[in-house]
């Protein structure tokens, strides 16, 4: 049996801090996605993302390894996410990953008819003022601040986790984890993942 916990929230909320804290935390497998977007400051491949390109994406989906992908049209060009049915996604126990509600909701369908996979939602929040400054503060880091893409992002964001959406992919209070204290927010989790896997 595999247990995919799948984290998840809009930009900035903290999603890739709390992956790196459950890892560091408890014993747990983990899977990472592929993309086409530029490597940033402090960032690793084969950390954060499997960095990759276009021409490599295609081959996957030439040979049927993508289970879901996303392009986003940024203000420096196409990026994308995938999703890739690696070697990864073949542990049994707990896997922990990161994504979109969008590429939550694909993973979901295509291990619907699996009763070997669960795919258990984990979402981040905080509030707009917050993640705005927090956005913000994390692009003043980079070589090349693109606060264009900052501002892109945010926007694109409440559209995707949107209301709607939300119940739309069944995400309720009880998958929705509040990061205004990094601690406390990765404790809740890791409780959370605990009770997931003793229930099932």
């Amino acid at each position: 049996m595999t247990n995919l916990f799948y984290i998840m929230g809009k930009s900035a909320t903290g999603k890739d801090t709390i992956y790196k804290k459950i890892k560091e935390q408890i014993k747990i497998k983990e899977y990472i996605l592929y993309t086409t977007r530029p490597i940033r400051v402090g960032e690793k491949d084969g950390i954060n993302y499997h960095f990759t390109t276009h021409e490599q994406i295609e081959k996957f989906e030439q040979q049927k390894k993508v289970i879901e992908s996303r392009t986003y049209e940024t203000v420096q060009g196409p990026w994308t996410y995938a999703t890739i049915d690696d070697e990864q996604l073949k542990q049994k126990g707990n896997i922990l990953t990161v994504g979109t509600l969008e590429s939550y909701l694909k993973i979901k369908k295509y291990y619907d008819n699996n009763k070997e996979t669960n795919v258990i939602p984990i979402y981040i929040v905080i509030d707009e003022q917050e993640r705005r400054k927090r956005a913000i503060e994390r692009e003043k880091e980079q070589k090349n601040p693109n606060f264009a893409e900052v501002e892109r992002r945010l926007k694109a964001d409440n559209l995707d986790f949107s209301v709607e959406n939300l119940k739309l992919c069944n995400i309720t209070q009880k998958e929705t984890f509040e990061n205004y204290d990094l601690d406390k927010c990765v404790n809740e989790i890791i409780i959370y993942i605990n009770e997931k896997s003793a229930e099932i």
